[in-house]
């Protein structure tokens, strides 16, 4: 594209949209109400870009009286005041003249209007307000400056009566407008005051500016303003001007304070010469040095500033030092030195000497003070502007020029000087323009306005400004642009579109003409612009072409109507709007069913009106094509109504005509026409079809139904119009075939028919195409002896193959199979033979894929039924290698592409589904493979048969093949291309069959699962969908399926580079190997093909366990499958589908290349799981796991919400659903094994995981399956680390823990509490019978278990209270069913039961560990609600120990809920009166049942002697079992006789128990109490079992420290001996016991010493002690050591002293 062009375009565009701005002004500005003065501004501003262009004065105009009402008010908004005074200034610079002259008149219209004669009658302020908009510097300046200057006379003289106007209205404005207008007028008086003049009334009123009007000083301006005015006038050009100067400086002159003391004396001579004063002839230049470095010093300066300013310096000594100065002070730098030393004063002080009557004297110095003045003031412009309001300063300098006038040189610095002073304000440029800020880098240039130093005689040479106004904008186009048509057509076509608000008023109007008086000729529309208009505008152009065939009196009107019609499809076709063009958006609010109506109702009576449907027809098709995807379910229920409620003379049967109307059509015209409408009537009954499948409605669903029934039929009619196939006509049968293929492809096709049965349809079809088989295929040799018939074949084929599915739907037994079976007559032996089902052997090595592929889903489809798979095996007997061995050819025959070998492998698939004997079985009907081996001559069949025939044609390695050569790319060619050939296919007339396709792609909602990839694929599944062991998995064949088709179905016929087409030369001359092996005539394989490769393995591994897992092992079959997974790929593709840049066909195409790639992971994970059931050690490898986990979790993490569609979203799902189950069962099988690997790929994504499982649980419904998977995941893996936890080992690798990661990754807090919130709310809502409520129970009991998010999210949603809620329902219920009797309540009480368990795990969980938890249940009774349910856990052992086990739960590490258990009612008040009752509480019922179970090695009598342990540290409790004698039963344990023998279990928990109750003194001594219990318990020491030894030890150690205890210890000889025997253990532990007893015994006990000073004794602990020294221990050991010598160190200290 050309810059300048563009330039020029984007101009344009502004200057469009500016025309806009103007139009919508123009309306909101007559609009009646009030305005919004801020939007009308921003309006105005946009609009005027414009106003060169049309030059709409009326715009103008409105613009000027906004400004004016804006600056009315006085509260009025200031940056309002901006913007409208900016758009003023815009309009009086305006470089077009007309339209300044216009903004000039408008301006002096509103001044008249405020201030003209006629207002006097009329309040003063409330009219001359109008004008304050002009009353501003800036507004005045520009007047002033270039209105008065501008050389056309209309500008000029405008601004002149505008000011005249101003300047003699004093009278008629308000005193509040006149102090404006002079407090706006003062800083352009400079200016103003060059146009003085005595001879016209501006000039005479600007002289009367400067003038005094009374003795007492009065006068229009401020008196310094006054003065200033007068001095300039003596600058001015004109000599009349300057004589009245005098006049108007003589107030000054006499007024002066101190006047009558100073020189010179006033008096007409004097005032009469000075006219000429100021009027230099020869101009100076005013410039100094701001560049050069300073080469005068600080110093030097001072001492001359010293010298002028000295009272005692002679002056001839000060003339020179001022001199001096007036050189130096040419470099700037020195400028603030000596004002800072007061240089100015002195200056000032020295010249008013002069003036003094006395000042002769000083007359020498003034010249070289008015050189440091001068050059001071010029580099100065603050000081400029303080000297130039002083009077005193200004009347001083006058009077020097006077006095010295004779001296050139002093009369020219006080000319200079004066200039400077009374010319400052408009010197300064950043005062009349925004934008514009002074450059303080440097010496700032003295400059005046251009129309200053034309009027006045300056004494100075400078440069001048504003030649041009500063607010003067630059027109957006050149006149040379303009005049291009394309502009100036755009800038037309802008105008009229915007003036008259849209297209469609424009087009409404009649008299165009007449509404256009006021445009430009160059914004006026011509007829031909008119008609443009008309055909461009999508809404007027329908309307108007369908009112011509409503209307149209003839056919040709018609035709070219409906020409127009297709124009404006192709229109929407060529901007690449397809279904949302305008068109079709246009059309579906129309009614064009009236314009079409007649040609659907009426069928033609001549070649005139076929020819006439023909061009309607074909434009209805391309309508349909456009908007299949969105057409309006009203308009397709219409054409269908159409179609058939005429019958039999509606459309349909256009397509079947009498034989006798055949023979007639003679003409070839006649038959082209036909042939034609025949096409054209196809084409949209196959277009309909295809609309149908986006009906919902049940009256649309019926229609279309109906419709596919009914064109069925039709269709069948027109297949069995010839006598003989050998004389079909090709074009009219492939026609007639296609439309076949699209009425075939969805499913129930056949079922619409009130006269017909489904099975009677789909017989007759299969006998029709069985015949076309036979004679275009069979009889001539198959394809390839003849090029004839290829489509025909191809459809036929593909008709077959939906009719299969549609017969397996409707047929009610299986002998429809032998329907499919071909019989042969051979001409010359004339003996009728049976071709079976091998008429599809040649199909299957067709010359084109699309027919093989085609004929293999055939064979597919009719295999997924045992009756099919023997027909098919008996016809191929004949053939070498029978069925098995053809379909296993193709499908590892790598030259053959994909889908082909797709279809072959789902064959096989449906073969291993029959069970295969395991023998040789002559009697069995499935024999399953049969090998012959050549030499031997002996056959074999069954399983060894199979396992030969792999093993022949290494099956496994062409599989590893296969994964080597996988494509995981949507392309393997050039898009472009691509779209080029696609182009050329429709435009043959191809794409019908390719939509035929599209629409056997049924949609994923329809199908049961997405594991049937395949026309028809059977996979073994598992029975159970729980996690089984091999055993479980059993055969089975899916009996029916709402949808035989496959969701990853793309369109065949286009190739994709996917698997549909085979690659046979390299495409690069630098190939890959990738493409260096395809040029070896390699097929490219396709995730979509080894997805169907993974189901046969897995039919495989249930076939043949053992021999199949070997061979995946050795070929490394499964870590291949796995590291194709590539979630990279796939999260690249959505992000291609989130955001779609590219044709709708490649967003197709990248749609389903992500459901193969999603499929494909979900057969893998389907076989890996199978293989982990199998044999776990198949999978658990680092370079299989690893890498397959991050893809997974990758995929997991995916938000379907984030704009994937429906089919997308059910793929994605499934896909969750494999996966979660694969996880699961990795977790379940090998548990710990890969459970780090799980954990390490978790953690950078288990916050997204946990908000996918929340999704799964909103998809219990739609879902299930999905749902149990995810939740089933999460309970394992939550197993697992709870598993990880009680082994209470470090983690294994770096990566944190599950359980850090549920508190602490980042969002994972929030995303836990709300998934545990979801599972709480399932968990309620649920039926207790149901089985999702028993998966997610399990979950959450494994997430309350492993997080405390989830316990606190539980708690906060009630869930404790819930629980115990339920148990006291159930309880009720439990009493209340126990009173009737029978099985039935037997089974009830079984499953409250069961709900009661649940109730209490839950609790047991979400107390774990959890203090607040453990609160609310104590607040909420939970030990009333178990004690009064005692009863009923006692005839129930496993709801026993769960109850048991929540009791341990609640009072560990909790005193109050230990205490809880004394209590003998429901609340804490009554526990001292309740402490005492017998038996009455829940603790004595505990201590009774420990009783019973006390010897018993039962899972009760575990649980219930921890639940005793926790409570003996309870000092309640304690109390209760010394009461109870419950210890009375340690005494009754039976030892082993042989101290090397295990005690036992019982014995482990009775001294765990004892442990816990010796902790403290009183327990200490109720034990000791127990006759017998010190010999128990060194008995119990002496045994050699470690773990019961150290207890009995550390009971013993314990009862050490009671002061009562220590004599009956010291008392036991044998106490003491097993103590002292501790010090010579191997064990350190022991060790330390033994000397912390020892310790323990001498510490405050002097008796002790004798016993322990016993020789062997003392012996042992001397030892001891000596060896401890010289030990030095392992680092993590350093306390306790530390601890075991300070316990020696203490006794030998005790014992020798």
């Amino acid at each position: 594209m050309s810059t300048e062009n563009y330039s020029i375009y984007k101009q344009v565009s502004e200057a469009a949209y500016s025309i806009e701005c103007t139009c919508s002004f123009m309306v909101e500005v007559h609009k009646k109400g009030d305005k919004n003065l801020s939007e009308l501004v921003e309006l105005a501003d946009q609009a005027l870009c414009s106003l060169p262009f049309h030059q709409h004065f009326p715009l103008l105009r409105e613009c000027i009286d906004i400004c004016s009402n804006i600056w009315k008010s006085a509260e009025a908004n200031s940056l309002l005041q901006a913007e409208g005074q900016k758009m003023l200034l815009c309009l009086l610079s305006h470089p077009l003249v007309n339209i300044k002259t216009e903004a000039y008149h408008c301006c002096l219209e509103v001044v008249k209007d405020c201030l003209g004669i006629h207002n006097i009658a009329k309040p003063v302020s409330s009219v001359c307000h109008g004008v304050h908009f002009l009353l501003h510097p800036k507004v005045l300046y520009e007047i002033c400056t270039f209105g008065l200057q501008e050389d056309k006379s209309e500008v000029n003289s405008t601004a002149k009566a505008i000011l005249i106007h101003l300047l003699q209205g004093r009278l008629i404005m308000a005193a509040l407008t006149w102090s404006k207008f002079i407090e706006a007028l003062c800083p352009v008086i400079p200016v103003l005051q060059g146009y003085a003049d005595t001879k016209d009334t501006l000039g005479n009123c600007i002289l009367s500016l400067s003038e005094t009007t009374s003795d007492k000083g009065e006068g229009t301006l401020p008196r310094t303003t006054r003065l200033q005015a007068a001095l300039r006038l003596l600058f001015s050009k004109k000599q009349l001007v300057r004589s009245v100067a005098p006049k108007h400086l003589a107030f000054h002159l006499l007024n002066e304070e101190g006047a009558n003391l100073k020189r010179p004396r006033l008096d007409g001579n004097v005032l009469s010469s000075i006219s000429n004063l100021f009027v230099i002839e020869r101009a100076i230049e005013l410039k100094l040095d701001d560049k050069k470095d300073s080469i005068i010093k600080a110093e030097t300066v001072e001492k001359l500033h010293d010298i002028l300013t000295s009272d005692a310096v002679d002056l001839v000594l000060r003339k020179s030092a001022a001199e001096q100065l007036a050189v130096i002070l040419e470099d700037t730098k020195m400028h603030e030195i000596v004002k800072k030393l007061g240089m100015i004063e002195k200056i000032l002080a020295y010249l008013s000497e002069c003036v003094h009557v006395d000042g002769k004297l000083m007359e020498s110095i003034v010249l070289p003070c008015l050189m440091l003045l001068r050059k001071l003031v010029c580099a100065d412009p603050v000081l400029r502007l303080s000297l130039a309001q002083q009077s005193s300063v200004l009347l001083l300098l006058f009077r020097v020029s006077l006095i010295l006038q004779s001296d050139h040189a002093v009369l020219t610095e006080t000319t200079v000087l004066l200039c400077l002073l009374l010319f400052d304000e408009v010197a300064r440029t950043e005062t009349w323009a925004d934008g514009i800020t002074s450059n303080d880098t440097g010496v700032p240039a003295f400059s005046l306005p251009v129309a200053v130093v034309r009027r006045y005689h300056l004494p100075v040479r400078i440069t001048a400004h504003h030649a041009v106004s500063p607010n003067a904008v630059v027109v957006p186009l050149s006149s040379e642009s303009l005049a291009m048509k394309p502009v100036s057509d755009m800038l037309k076509m802008a105008w009229n579109l915007s003036w008259y608000h849209g297209i469609e008023n424009l087009l409404q109007l009649i008299d165009y003409e007449k509404e256009a008086e006021t445009f430009l000729d160059s914004l006026k529309l011509s007829s031909e612009d008119i008609l443009i208009l008309k055909i461009s505008h999508t809404n007027y152009g329908l309307q108007d072409c369908l009112n011509s065939i409503i209307q149209a009196a003839s056919h040709r009107d018609v035709r070219t109507a409906v020409t127009r019609l297709s124009f404006y499809v192709l229109n929407d076709r060529l901007a690449l709007k397809c279904s949302s063009g305008s068109c079709g958006t246009t059309l579906k609010s129309f009614v064009w069913q009236k314009a079409i109506n007649r040609f659907l109702q009426v069928l033609p009576a001549s070649v005139e009106d076929e020819k006439l449907l023909v061009d309607v027809l074909r434009f209805l098709n391309k309508l349909l094509r456009e908007q299949k995807s969105s057409l309006e379910s009203d308009h397709l229920k219409w054409i269908l109504k159409s179609l058939l409620k005429n019958k039999p003379k509606s459309l349909l049967d256009l397509l079947v005509r009498p034989e006798s109307q055949v023979r007639d059509e003679i003409g070839e015209t006649q038959t082209a026409v036909r042939q034609r409408l025949d096409k054209e009537l196809i084409r949209l009954f196959n277009m309909l079809l295809v609309c149908s499948m986006s009906v919902a409605d049940r009256e649309g669903l019926e229609l279309a139904g109906c419709f596919r029934t009914e064109l069925a039929l039709t269709l069948l009619q027109c297949l069995r119009l010839t006598d003989a196939p050998h004389f079909y006509g090709l074009p009219s049968l492939e026609r007639t075939l296609r439309g076949m293929v699209h009425v075939t492809a969805l499913p129930n096709w056949s079922t619409y028919s009130a006269e017909v049965e489904p099975i009677s349809i789909c017989k007759k079809y299969l006998t029709g195409l069985l015949e076309v088989i036979s004679s275009f295929y069979v009889e001539w040799g198959g394809n390839a002896m003849s090029f004839m018939g290829k489509g025909v074949t191809k459809s036929t084929v593909l008709c077959l193959l939906h009719l299969s599915h549609e017969m397996m739907a409707q047929a009610k037994d299986t002998d429809w199979i032998s329907l499919w079976s071909l019989p042969y007559d051979n001409g010359e032996e004339q003996v009728l033979s049976h071709l079976g089902l091998a008429w599809l052997v040649p199909l299957w090595v067709d010359r084109d894929p699309e027919v093989r592929f085609t004929a293999l889903g055939i064979g597919s489809a009719l295999t997924s039924l045992e009756a099919g798979c023997i027909a098919l095996a008996e016809s191929c007997q004949n053939i070498s290698g029978g069925l098995w061995g053809t379909v296993i050819n193709i499908l590892l025959d790598q030259s053959e592409c994909s889908m082909v070998r797709r279809e072959a492998s789902f064959i096989l698939q449906n073969l291993l589904v029959i069970p295969i004997p395991t023998e040789d079985m002559k009697d069995c009907i499935w024999q399953g493979p049969c090998v012959h081996d050549e030499e031997s001559g002996l056959s074999q069949t069954g399983i060894p048969a199979l396992k030969a025939l792999l093993y022949h044609c290494q099956f496994y390695e062409h599989v590893n093949q296969m994964v080597k050569h996988c494509y995981l790319g949507c392309y393997m060619f050039d898009l472009n291309s691509y779209k080029e050939d696609n182009l050329n296919i429709e435009k043959g007339g191809v794409t019908d069959f390719d939509d035929s396709l599209n629409l056997w792609k049924a949609p994923s909602i329809q199908s049961k699962s997405s594991h049937s990839h395949s026309t028809s694929e059977t996979m073994i599944l598992s029975a159970s969908p729980s996690l089984g062991s091999v055993t479980e998995l059993q055969a089975t064949v899916p009996t029916s399926s709402t949808s035989f088709i496959p969701e990853t179905v793309v369109d065949r016929l286009m190739a994709q580079g996917q698997s549909d087409t085979t690659i046979t030369e390299s495409p690069t001359q630098h190939a890959s190997p990738m493409s260096a092996a395809l040029s070896k005539k390699c097929g490219v394989v396709t995730p979509a093909l080894l997805s169907a490769v993974c189901s046969l393995l897995h039919n495989l591994l249930v076939v043949m366990p053992k021999d199949t897992g070997i061979a995946l092992q050795q070929a490394h079959l499964l870590t291949a499958l796995s590291s194709l997974v590539n979630a990279n790929l796939v999260e690249r593709y959505i992000m291609e589908l989130k955001t779609p840049l590219g044709h709708p066909c490649h967003v197709e195409h990248v749609k389903a290349q992500v459901i193969i790639l999603l499929q494909y992971l979900s057969s893998v994970s389907r076989l890996l799981k199978s293989c982990l059931l199998m044999d776990s050690q198949l999978v658990i490898q680092n370079e299989l796991m690893k890498p397959l986990l991050e893809n997974t979790f990758r995929i997991l993490t995916i938000r379907p919400k984030d704009g994937l569609d429906t089919e997308l979203t059910s793929v994605l799902r499934e896909t969750w659903a494999d996966c979660f189950s694969l996880l699961a069962a990795l977790l379940w099988r090998s548990g710990q094994i890969p459970f780090p690997s799980v954990t390490a790929a978790l953690t950078s994504h288990c916050t997204a995981v946990m908000d996918t499982i929340s999704d799964c649980i909103h998809l219990s419904t739609t879902y299930p399956a999905l749902y149990v998977a995810s939740l089933q995941f999460l309970s394992v893996l939550l197993n697992e680390e709870g598993r990880r936890q009680l082994q209470d080992k470090p983690s294994v690798c770096q990566n944190p823990t599950i359980s850090f990661l549920l508190e602490h990754a980042e969002g994972c807090q929030a995303s836990v509490t709300h998934l545990t919130a979801l599972i709480i709310q399932v968990c309620e809502r649920k039926s207790s019978k149901d089985v999702l409520k028993e998966v997610a129970t399990n979950a959450l009991l494994s997430l309350l278990a492993v997080s405390k998010n989830a316990q606190k999210c539980a708690l906060e949603a009630g869930l404790i209270d819930s629980c115990i809620e339920n148990m006291k329902h159930i309880h009720a219920q439990l009493n209340l069913d126990s009173l009737k009797p029978g099985k039935a309540q037997r089974k009830k009480e079984e499953n409250l039961l069961k709900e009661l368990r649940c109730s209490m795990q839950l609790l047991r969980n979400c107390l774990f560990e959890n203090q607040e938890c453990k609160v609310a249940a104590l607040k909420a009774h939970l030990v009333p609600i178990l004690h009064s349910l005692w009863p009923w856990f006692l005839t129930d052992d496993s709801s026993m120990q769960i109850a048991l086990h929540l009791l341990c739960v609640y009072t560990a590490n909790y005193p109050e809920g230990c205490a809880s258990l004394c209590w003998t009612s429901g609340g804490q008040s009554s526990l001292l009166s309740a402490r005492g009752a017998a038996g009455n509480s829940l603790m004595h019922n505990i201590l009774r049942l420990a009783s019973q179970v006390s010897n018993d090695n039962s899972p009760v009598q575990q649980v219930v002697f921890c639940l005793i342990s926790n409570l003996a540290l309870s000092h309640d409790c304690k109390g209760i079992i010394q009461k109870s004698n419950f210890l009375q039963n340690f005494l009754s344990l039976s030892l082993p006789k042989g101290s090397s023998k295990n005690p036992g279990n019982v014995s482990t928990l009775w001294l765990k128990l004892l442990l816990n109750i010796s902790f403290g003194e009183d327990g200490q001594q109720m034990v000791m109490k127990i006759n017998g219990f010190l010999d128990q318990i060194v008995e119990m020491c002496k045994c050699k079992h470690k773990s019961s030894q150290h207890l009995a030890l550390l009971v013993l150690h314990n009862i050490c420290f009671s002061p009562t205890n220590k004599p009956k210890i010291l008392g036991n000889e044998q106490a003491i001996a097993v103590l002292s025997a501790c010090l010579e253990s191997d064990s350190p532990a022991v060790q330390r016991v033994g000397a912390a007893s020892l310790w323990a015994l001498l510490h405050n006990y002097q008796k002790a010493k004798v016993t322990l000073k016993n020789p062997s004794i003392r012996r042992r602990i001397d030892e001891a002690y000596s060896l401890v020294k010289k030990t030095s221990p392992q680092p993590e050991e350093n306390e306790l050591h530390a601890y075991y010598v300070k316990c020696l160190e203490n006794i030998v200290q005790l014992l020798d002293s």
